[in-house]
């Protein structure tokens, strides 16, 4: 019995032979090598070979179901994400997307896990084209920024620029220390490609090409008809990662489809598990709500083989469950690395342990 949830990392299962269909070619993976600057010691055109690595978490460590059903009664709030990284590799921070840390708390995420632990990162919601208040920028920059009437601030080139650098300051310590995974930008539902180009990101990608960088298009019209080549064409010529999501069935335009599997970079790909509940995903108030949807053992098993199809070419796997209603997403999480092989088997629940 694995009462404290310790990892047991065992392997990772065979090569399964999954091979795309010639009707699906998104999951060939793209020739190139391993930089978006191009800086690589592999000759042009080179492929990765072998079997990429499944790395798989949840979106946050800290929601309130997290703490209420997942974590050991009382456990103070600076243990969490320890013990948090006892039970996964890696883990989404979506803290970011609300304000930029300071680089001491940064430091302290780093102190806190293992040398071998990733974050990835979501960029601020401003960079994602969405909607922000001026107190929500770093102080420094909350005096220069230009507000409308509404008080919601007006994205700029200098804005964008400044608040890359401030955001950057912080990522170092974990690029440093070779525990930065990927930056994550999830793009606002009304950037639309009736509205919007992507080369409206151009300056944003350009500032970040040292970085690993995935998009997530959370307006399907990105991916409809011959746009959807031009989306995928866009991302692959500038190697960013297409974040694929498992999301409810739905045609509402602020769902993407699940049947896409993309590989746009040589190096990693990226998986965002929203959950199936559509009711939920378009009516709910609250994280929780919208999220609201707990996987079956069948659907873990169809997301293990979806994860190893898109970790076949070389790539490694970023799974991230963002199901977070009560504690749906580590539990899903750690499933799914029972399914994968990587545990011995999924420990107790912890609300049954008491901390000494």
């Amino acid at each position: 019995m694995h009462a404290h949830g310790y990892r047991l990392i065992i392997r990772q299962l065979p090569d399964p032979g999954f091979k795309s269909s010639p009707a699906t070619n998104s999951l060939d993976p793209p020739g190139g090598c391993f930089s978006r600057r191009g800086s690589s010691s592999c000759g042009v055109g080179a492929k990765n070979t072998g079997r990429g690595k499944i790395l798989v978490g949840t979106a946050s460590w800290s929601d309130p179901g997290f703490v209420e059903r997942w974590y050991p009664k009382g456990m103070a709030a600076g243990d969490r994400l320890p013990w948090y990284a006892q039970h996964f590799e890696m883990v989404e921070v979506n803290s970011t997307f609300y304000s930029v840390p300071e680089p001491r708390l940064v430091e302290r995420w780093r102190a806190n896990t293992p040398d071998d632990f990733i974050f990835d990162v979501k960029l601020h919601q401003l960079l994602s084209r969405h909607s922000a208040n001026a107190k929500l920028l770093p102080p420094e920059l909350q005096r220069r920024a230009e507000t409308d009437a509404k008080g919601k601030v007006k994205l700029t080139a200098a804005l964008e620029e400044a608040l890359i650098k401030v955001f950057l300051r912080s990522m170092s310590i974990l690029q440093e220390g070779k525990r930065l995974g990927v930056l994550l930008l999830q793009l606002s539902p009304a950037f639309s490609p009736r509205g919007h180009d992507l080369s409206e990101l151009d300056a944003l990608i350009a500032m970040l090409r040292d970085y690993s960088l995935a998009i997530e298009l959370r307006n399907r019209n990105w991916l409809l008809g011959s746009q959807r080549d031009s989306t995928i064409n866009f991302l692959r010529r500038h190697r960013i990662i297409f974040v694929n999501v498992d999301a409810p069935a739905a045609e509402h335009f602020t769902i993407v489809p699940s049947d896409l599997n993309e590989i746009t970079n040589p190096r990693a790909t990226y998986l965002r598990l929203h959950g199936r509940n559509a009711e939920a995903y378009l009516r709910g108030r609250t994280v929780a709500a919208r999220f609201n949807y707990d996987y079956s053992d069948a659907e873990i098993g169809e997301t293990a083989e979806r994860a190893q199809k898109l970790a076949a070419g070389g790539q490694d796997v970023h799974v991230v469950f963002n199901n977070n209603n009560l504690d749906y997403a580590p539990r899903a999480a750690t499933r799914l690395r029972v399914a994968l092989g990587q545990l011995v088997s999924a420990p107790e629940r912890p609300q049954t342990l008491e901390l000494f």
